[in-house]
């Protein structure tokens, strides 16, 4: 409140006044969202692996200028939950998009639209927003034109505004930025929502978590990436400045612990040590990385133990 007051008392002064809203991305999952959000802000607060479903909450994050702030919030691919996780991440969705300014449809113009396109299709058609419908991948997008023409068929009716732009999210920083103008444009006038300076809400045990959840997800096979969840339960930092961070990976069945922890040890070491390098460049300091296994049966399924985990 004070904040805002402070705001207002300096418009009244004659001082230009700021621009600020939330912004929604929203799509299926595994299209590109994360990485769009990353290269938005130009700083990693979202996991990123090539596993759908990486993303399980919404991250907001905050871009912001002199007179103008975005804050974006990435959003779980929207899909068919099969259990309460899968709940849960669509009613992130839906909260995301209940008290938004701006909408970013995310699709991959690799494909042509599948049911989950369709099933997003349906939510942002009604929604009165302004949308802008991205085509991301177009760098790997065999016939591009062509799906554009699809997704745009799936918002046939829509009377709100909106636009398309076509972009790789990933080797394209312009095209990002020119897009991020663009929404900056579309913002009410407003004081900020947060503080300058500020990339993210995520504290930093979660954050820290989540990059240890991406490096997991990256290295587990099959269905285990999904069953396994992370936490850090503590993070201290010593004297000569190294943070001490201690985390549990979270998994439904006893007999996943082993394959978590692998052959002597290899494969929790390997996720640990692919983690710590990524804290470290994001902290600029000396990480020590402890990792430990836990079983939580079945956490996907317990809407008590999701809450226990984050999730709520």
């Amino acid at each position: 409140m004070t904040d805002s007051l402070q705001h207002l008392d300096s418009n009244e002064q004659g001082a230009p006044s700021t621009r600020a809203g939330f912004v929604a991305i929203v799509g299926k999952p595994n299209v590109g969202k994360s990485t769009l959000l990353n290269n938005f802000l130009g700083v990693k607060v979202a996991p990123i692996s090539p596993k759908p479903q990486t993303s399980r909450r919404g991250v907001r994050g905050i871009f912001t200028t002199d007179e103008e702030q975005i804050v974006f919030v990435d959003t779980p691919g929207l899909h068919r939950p099969k259990d309460a996780l899968g709940k849960y991440m669509n009613d992130e969705v839906h909260s995301a998009l209940a008290d938004v300014d701006v909408i970013v449809w995310v699709v991959d113009l690799r494909h042509p639209p599948t049911d989950e396109d369709e099933l997003v299709a349906r939510i942002v058609r009604d929604a009165p927003k302004p949308l802008v419908l991205v085509g991301n991948k177009v760098d790997a997008a065999k016939y591009p034109d062509e799906a554009v023409r699809l997704y745009t068929n799936l918002l046939e009716g829509r009377t709100g505004e909106w636009q398309s732009v076509v972009l790789s999210a990933q080797k394209d920083p312009a095209a990002v930025a020119a897009l991020r103008a663009s929404i900056l444009a579309l913002l009410p006038e407003n004081p900020f929502f947060y503080p300058v300076g500020s990339a993210s809400d995520q504290t930093r045990e979660v954050w820290a978590a989540e990059l240890v959840r991406e490096e997991a997800m990256k290295k587990l096979r099959e269905e285990l990436p999904y069953a396994v969840a992370t936490r850090v339960t503590s993070w201290t930092e010593r004297e000569d400045g190294l943070q001490r961070i201690e985390a549990e990976l979270v998994v439904e069945k006893a007999s996943h612990k082993g394959i978590v922890i692998g052959k002597g040890g290899a494969q929790l070491k390997e996720i640990g040590q692919a983690a710590r390098k990524q804290l470290e460049v994001f902290l600029s300091q000396k990480v020590f990385l402890g990792l430990e296994v836990i079983v939580i049966h079945d956490w996907r399924k317990d809407p008590e133990a999701l809450r226990e985990l984050g999730y709520e």
